[in-house]
């Protein structure tokens, strides 16, 4: 006997499949309970979440920029050049606060598809509701905790798993060094920033920018590699999550449409058609033999 949702060979010693915990003789998904697609949305959620992470490090570096500028600024005594400073660093910002929230929007949407899909899998074992795969990342300090149990639930039931992937822990790890630390740089920023001379005017208030933007430069750095681990770490786990989730809910649709009186096995797609009612033959006539004295040439 063969498992239906991975196809491995069973044993009746045990009530489940040891390689996916599927029941023994319960179908890939259970019949009548509805299943999303998250491959789209999938591939979606890792092109936003990779910009994000790219735009999130051209702002952490643009202290780089900002140096050369107050350098620039320093030789020329130009405090137009400090200006122009803050609204080239408010250009690279506005990206990343777009990237950012369309990229939340769609995780949100992902892991509330994933998270229902799995109360369609026999054997699965959801702890959560799938409410908190919303709920979850908008309620404050809940979101510190609550979204990572969604995540580590649809992927040990997605990926056969009955203890949580490593590489959930990296990257909610990841990711709160990121938001965290990020909030704490910006508010740093902006004490280091107001405590400047709003006028410069002599080689004094000129390095103090200077040494500002070498500072500042530093600080990024933290949130910086978070960001970009915690992206990596998310995109790798969308790819799996999705595919495996795709791959199950695909064994269990029949490859042909279904149509009214076709009935499908819960183990597989195997129709069954229904006899198709005899046709009544055609009444026919009978045969009159010609007698004597026919029409035929009257």
């Amino acid at each position: 006997m063969h498992c239906q949702t991975c196809g491995d060979t069973t044993s009746p010693t045990f009530d489940e499949c040891r390689n996916c915990h599927t029941p023994l003789g319960r179908p890939a998904v259970t019949p009548g309970l509805p299943t999303y697609a998250v491959r789209g949305i999938g591939t979606a959620v890792q092109i936003a979440v990779g910009a994000t992470a790219l735009l999130f490090l051209l702002v952490s570096l643009f202290p780089v920029v900002g140096l050369m500028m107050a350098d620039r600024a320093a030789a020329d005594r130009d405090g137009d050049l400090l200006l122009g400073a803050a609204v080239v660093e408010l250009a690279f910002s506005l990206p990343f606060v777009l990237a950012i929230l369309t990229a939340a929007v769609l995780v949100i949407i992902w892991t509330w598809r994933a998270r229902k899909n799995i109360e369609a899998f026999p054997g699965a074992l959801p702890s959560l509701g799938a409410g908190w795969a919303i709920a979850g990342w908008l309620v404050p300090f809940a979101n510190l905790v609550v979204p990572a149990r969604v995540v580590a639930n649809i992927a040990r039931d997605s990926l056969w798993q009955r203890r949580t992937p490593a590489l959930v822990g990296v990257w909610w790890t990841a990711w709160l060094v990121f938001s965290l630390g990020e909030r704490f740089v910006d508010k740093r920023d902006e004490r280091e920033y107001a405590r400047l001379p709003e006028n410069p005017v002599d080689a004094a208030d000129f390095q103090a920018y200077v040494a500002y933007y070498e500072r500042v430069l530093g600080w990024h750095l933290v949130p910086a590699v978070a960001c970009l681990v915690a992206a990596a770490s998310l995109i790798v786990l969308v790819r799996r999550i999705s595919a495996a989730q795709q791959a199950r809910i695909a064994r269990a649709t029949p490859a042909w449409p279904v149509t009214p009186g076709m009935t499908v096995t819960p183990g597989g797609p195997v129709p069954s058609y229904p006899q198709p009612a005899p046709i009544p033959p055609t009444p026919v006539s009978p045969q009159v033999p010609p007698a004597a004295g026919g029409t035929i040439g009257a």
